[in-house]
């Protein structure tokens, strides 16, 4: 194999390939990066039996051919280079880069102990690679990190029609976004769990196309167990699959048609602030307090007696209940609450609360005193508060 292509080129798609390397395979094979070059350019790949990245790029091909190398290392290296034009040759023992007058000699891994990467899942439709990646990053934050507990360390991707709906839960939270896409059929349905890390990383790393294509098994979308998404980048087209979670996941969507019997709102970026600055006392495990009075909140927070702290936030507050307020005081998970409120995306964040103790959902208003409330949802269960 001999080829020649531009440093950045390089840095790029090797980067994007190797990010999803294990840092400690089961075999040393699967710490490897497959380099293959053909008539049509090179195409770099990896896999770890759970999750595989390929990218193709355009190069100078002199000698087709094949190597496999240690990703890592080679991610390394292609960052350091300088800025010139990148030529690679491997034999197979060895691999050796030449850019301007620094050499690297690389010791070659057997390809032919490389698995096969699966086949890409037939195209279901295409996004908005920009409406996927904000969608994914609202969704994910409420997603398990508890490997133990698989199914809620997963994002439930659900189909029907031009819908796709993004949920996610770790049992104490819960995240919604319905976005439109294309599908490649009008009755387009099906639904899958995606590992939330390997959703988040694709959706980010496929940002600088217009598009990203999901692929899954036809109508009962995901029956095969493996997800594919595939878009354009800066280097070239880039392909990933993964295994699906097993397990059933859920049925927490109903949690989400909250009937507030009181609302507040107010301004999002004072609230994230506030919530920052008081929660630099909150004790671990306990609540970030948010005082609901008239005409505005209060966000309170305690380190027992060694530190407290307050702050008062001007918001607009209502009554539905008819009757004296169902609530005065609800307790937030400061990182919960952060973690919502980071996400929303509007300049106004709506709470909606029913009884002390029931879950509250947060969603988003673009102004003040408008009805239109976002499509985002995200629903946070309460702490109890003392006495």
């Amino acid at each position: 194999m001999k080829i020649r292509l531009e440093r950045d080129v390089l840095a790029d798609a090797v980067a994007w390939a190797a990010r999803s390397l294990p840092n400690r395979p089961s075999v040393p094979i699967l710490a490897g990066l497959l380099i293959r070059a053909d008539s049509n350019g090179v195409v770099l790949s990896s896999f770890d039996y759970e999750t595989s990245a390929q990218i193709s790029v355009r190069a100078e091909v002199a000698d087709e051919g094949e190597a496999l190398v240690s990703g890592r290392l080679l991610a390394d290296i292609s960052r350091s280079l300088p800025n010139k034009p990148v030529e690679i040759s491997a034999d197979d023992s060895r691999m050796e880069l030449v850019c301007g007058s620094a050499r690297f000699t690389l010791q070659t891994l057997p390809v032919a102990e490389y698995p096969a990467l699966p086949t890409m899942p037939e195209s279901a439709g295409r996004i908005a690679s920009a409406d996927f990646a904000e969608a994914v990053s609202q969704v994910v934050v409420a997603a398990g990190r508890d490997e133990l507990l698989p199914v809620f360390t997963g994002v439930r991707m659900e189909i029907d029609g031009d819908t796709i709906s993004l949920l996610a839960t770790d049992r104490y939270r819960m995240a919604l976004k319905e976005i439109t896409w294309q599908p490649d059929s009008p009755q387009a349905s099906g639904a899958a769990l995606v590992p939330a890390k390997v959703l988040a990383d694709t959706a980010k790393s496929m940002t600088s196309g217009d598009a990203v294509t999901v692929s899954m098994a036809g109508s009962g979308a995901g029956t095969d167990g493996i997800i594919g998404f595939s878009g354009s980048g800066t280097g070239g087209v880039r392909e990933t699959t993964t295994r699906l979670l097993d397990g059933d996941f859920p049925k927490v969507r109903h949690l989400m048609n909250i009937q507030p019997a009181l609302t507040v709102r107010a301004d999002t970026a004072e609230l994230i602030a506030a919530a920052k600055r008081v929660a630099l006392v909150a004790e671990r495990n306990t609540s970030l307090r948010m005082m609901i009075e008239e005409d505005s909140v209060v966000l309170e927070a305690a380190t027992g007696d060694q530190a407290q702290a307050s702050e008062a936030i001007s918001a607009a507050v209502e009554n539905l209940s008819g009757g004296e307020p169902p609530i005065t005081a609800a307790g937030f998970n400061p990182t919960y609450l952060l973690d919502a409120l980071s996400v929303l995306d509007a300049p106004f964040a709506h709470f909606s609360f029913t009884a002390p103790g029931k879950p509250c959902l947060i969603t988003g208003l673009a102004e003040l005193d408008g009805d239109q409330l976002l499509d985002y949802r995200h629903v946070i269960m309460l702490m109890r508060l003392p006495g």
